[in-house]
């Protein structure tokens, strides 16, 4: 994926539609409270060399650059490299050291040159299981030994409970959709409509780590990134009380681990190791 062109034209279409930085700006966001919280517990220190693969407009990316990482971030959508590169030159604190187009199956870094390595989106998108193993290979391969990949994928299940909680499911369309979700784990967002997301391969938890372990990493967990904590109509202001907030990603937290209930969170998290 050299280009924005190059991409699945509804994939493109809907990133163009649809801006990563809005979805998951603000306190509000569980998925990027609880992805932060687990990078934080999981990469190694500062001034670790982390790259971020897929990582859009930046939005783990530049934090983690202010916190003093050196931050490498790629992306098959040119605009997203551009809004990464705007928002890091006005960032006060340290501006990523590199923001480019490229692809997470073939990576440009030298071998063994990353202390991290971030998967926040690619394993969405890449809807042949080869092409997602290819992706972790190269992970593996940018990885220095000891290095740590934290690998996002949507849960088989998104899309029930998503269409149990906006309502989607009394809409023409979304019953068939979410029922080959369920039998295949292949998004096709046939109805064109932004809000019901786009192309996309969603998981089964074991299925994600059988991935990691495929492509030569050694799986230390599969999380879950918004738990239980996914359902709740009011995240939002929950999140916003402090002492709400401190007592729903300690319900998540209990939890994150416990495999009977990894397939009900939105979002898994695999986190693995060279």
């Amino acid at each position: 994926m050299g280009d924005h062109e190059q991409l699945d034209p509804q994939i493109a279409a809907h990133y163009a539609e649809v801006p990563e930085q809005r979805r998951l700006a603000g306190p509000g966001s569980l998925e990027r409270v609880r992805t932060e919280e687990l990078l934080g517990r999981w990469l190694p220190s500062p001034p670790a060399v982390v790259v971020d693969v897929g990582g859009a407009a930046g939005i783990y990316a530049l934090p983690l650059a202010g916190r003093g990482y050196e931050v490498h971030l790629v992306d098959p959508v040119a605009l997203h490299v551009a809004q990464a590169l705007r928002a890091s030159g006005e960032q006060p604190a340290r501006p990523l050291a590199s923001a480019t187009v490229g692809d997470a199956r073939r990576l440009d870094r030298p071998d063994a040159s990353a202390d991290a390595v971030l998967l926040l989106g690619p394993l969405y998108h890449l809807t042949d299981r080869a092409d997602r193993i290819g992706a972790l290979v190269e992970a593996r391969r940018v990885l220095r030994p000891g290095g740590v990949l934290a690998a996002a994928a949507i849960s088989r299940f998104a899309s029930t409970y998503y269409g149990l909680l906006r309502g989607y499911l009394d809409e023409p369309g979304f019953e068939a959709m979410v029922e080959r979700d369920v039998a295949e784990g292949q998004h096709r967002n046939l109805a064109g409509r932004a809000e019901w997301f786009t192309t996309a391969y969603f998981h089964l938890p074991g299925e994600l780590g059988d991935e990691v372990a495929e492509a030569g990493l050694r799986l230390q967990a599969v999380l879950a990134v918004e738990g239980p904590g996914g359902v709740l109509p009011d995240v939002g202001e929950r999140l916003a009380d402090p002492a709400r907030r401190d007592r729903v990603l300690a319900a998540i937290r209990r939890v994150e681990a416990e495999p009977s209930l990894l397939g009900a969170s939105l979002h898994l998290l695999a986190v693995a190791g060279r």
